[in-house]
């Protein structure tokens, strides 16, 4: 404690002597892109793959939203048109409306409309098998959106790497005349990976778990149909 009181005493002292003679201490700025650039031609490739991977990841997140936003409408009264045709043996009509719905709730009772008078588990394994195919259609790309945000980090500390590897480097070839305003430039190209790397994996990873979210309402919404859609058919029986 009393070393760290005398330190600073004397950090004070030195900033007050700089007062006095005049001398005002300049702060020093890098420019982002100059710590870039600085990097070498290793840590130019490692933020340009990182850019690329950025853009991949904000469009797979953009395009499988709307997709997945899409596959979740639905008609309201879809289901009770469904159920009048099926009562009424209308089940041409009811092909019509499923395909005039284009939503996979739609596409799904498609299916199990044209199983209609075959045994009620053939139905619900035709109905099964096209919810995985839409399940399918719906996560597509989400792989490697979650690829994207494991990878980015581990690229930015590939960089990082690099450009210590690149400063002690230069530490060895200077011998005892070490710069080190050049040791810190290259330290501080070689933390901006880092930040770099882990701002596109988080992004990544936010925006990957959300579209999750979102494929699991879907999921829920196609298994309570189907089990409605059975449910109809099960009524001309009682």
């Amino acid at each position: 404690m009393l070393t760290y009181i005398l330190m600073q005493i004397e950090v004070s002292g030195a900033e007050a002597q700089t007062m006095v003679d005049g001398v005002i201490p300049e702060e020093k700025t890098i420019p982002i892109m100059d710590l870039i650039t600085q990097g070498g031609v290793g840590g130019m490739l490692i933020m340009f793959t990182l850019f690329v991977l950025s853009i991949i990841a904000v469009y797979i997140f953009i395009e499988r939203f709307i997709a997945i936003r899409n596959g979740a409408k639905e008609d309201v009264d879809f289901m009770n048109k469904i159920k009048e045709h099926i009562r009424q043996g209308n089940l041409k009509e009811a092909t019509t409306l499923c395909k005039q719905t284009d939503y996979p709730v739609a596409r799904m009772i498609e299916k199990g409309v044209s199983r209609i008078g075959k045994p009620l588990s053939d139905i619900g394994v035709a109905i099964e098998n096209t919810g995985k195919l839409e399940l399918y259609k719906l996560e597509k790309n989400l792989a490697t959106l979650a690829t994207i945000s494991g990878a980015a980090p581990m690229i930015g500390f590939l960089g990082t790497v690099i450009g210590m590897i690149l400063a002690f480097h230069q530490m060895a070839s200077a011998g005892g005349n070490i710069d080190v305003e050049m040791l810190a430039e290259g330290i501080y190209t070689a933390m901006v990976t880092t930040v770099a790397g882990l701002v596109v994996g988080i992004m990544a990873f936010i925006g990957y778990n959300m579209l999750v979210a979102r494929v699991e309402k879907v999921v829920f919404l196609l298994e309570a149909r189907s089990t409605e859609f059975l449910d109809i058919l099960h009524e001309p029986a009682h």
